[in-house]
């Protein structure tokens, strides 16, 4: 028994060509990744907005930044989302076989074709670790304290793009048995030349759905529990060592129901390109904790109530 995938459509909407004045415009689309993305960058730049509007949760020292600098700021990460994702594709996934390659060499401009699919979160997180950088240096600003409120955001966008991920039936789980295991074939998914589906007719864990529920839903509690009750808002740092780990350790467990990707299946002692980028994030984001931990308050600053 198998549950069946619900085979929904990727474009929320279809707009055929059509002539205005002369002019040909289209066909485009509205697809459901991109609403996706829209969804996560808004619902987080409003949430970023109401963290450094509430001074109780960073102490008399006040937050790193204010809302109109955060305002600057989403338009940076943006770009740092999709530059740094894309690349980090590019990087982690494709160069590294002879195939993708190829592909490249013959034809470079795929790099810039966003809608053909393909982005990394572990290259997002460069990417916006780079953009964090030069925003702070620009404005002069704490580096640690906006990377805090970057992260606190981070599960918001995480979840829609999982969600995206399932409905375009993508990045599915290993053959299993378990009752909620899903067949992953339908009109709207990616088959082969002759037709038939890239996933089989196995039923595959919907491990789409498990990195929306632990990286998105309890991984932003985990991070409001921090920022509201624990106070960890007032040592710079913390904040974004406790998301880099546990998205860390959320990724590792999930890789192990996650299908790795053509090509990349036979690595070393059973290692996947996303337990190997996460294993640095682990250590990362522990050692900031720490350091955090050990650190002076902030002048001024108190644990908030």
């Amino acid at each position: 028994m198998a549950l069946p995938f619900p085979d929904i459509p990727r474009e929320l909407v279809s707009v055929p060509a059509f002539k205005i004045g002369g002019v040909t415009l289209g066909p485009f689309a509205i697809r459901w990744y991109a609403l996706a993305y829209i969804a996560g960058i808004l619902l987080g730049w409003r949430y970023a907005v109401g963290l450094v509007r509430t001074p109780r949760l960073w102490g008399p020292a006040g937050p790193p930044a204010r809302d109109t600098q955060i305002d600057d700021l989403v338009l940076w990460i943006t770009l740092g989302v999709i530059l740094g994702g894309r690349t980090g594709y590019v990087l982690f996934y494709m160069l590294p076989l002879a195939s993708s390659r190829a592909a490249l060499a013959h034809d470079p401009l795929e790099v810039l074709r966003l809608w053909h699919g393909g982005m990394s979160f572990h290259g997002g997180a460069i990417g916006v670790g780079v953009a964090l950088v030069a925003f702070a240096r620009a404005r002069r600003l704490s580096l640690l304290g906006l990377a805090d409120v970057a992260a606190a955001c981070a599960p918001i966008g995480l979840f829609f793009g999982r969600l995206a991920n399932f409905i375009n039936g993508e990045l599915w789980g290993r053959v299993t048995t378990v009752p909620w295991g899903m067949v992953f074939c339908g009109r709207h998914i990616e088959t082969y030349a002759d037709g038939s589906c890239i996933a089989g007719l196995q039923a595959r864990h919907p491990s789409q759905l498990y990195e929306a529920a632990l990286e998105g839903v309890v991984l932003f509690l985990i991070l409001r529990v921090a920022t509201h009750r624990a106070g960890w808002l007032t040592h710079f740092g913390r904040v974004t060592g406790l998301f880099l780990m546990f998205y860390g350790l959320f990724r590792i467990a999930l890789e192990n129901v996650r299908m790795p990707d053509e090509g990349l299946r036979n690595l070393p002692l059973g290692l996947t390109v996303g337990m190997m980028l996460s294993v640095p994030m682990v250590l990362a984001g522990a050692f900031l904790i720490w350091r955090g931990s050990r650190l002076a308050t902030r002048p001024g600053a108190h644990d908030p109530a």
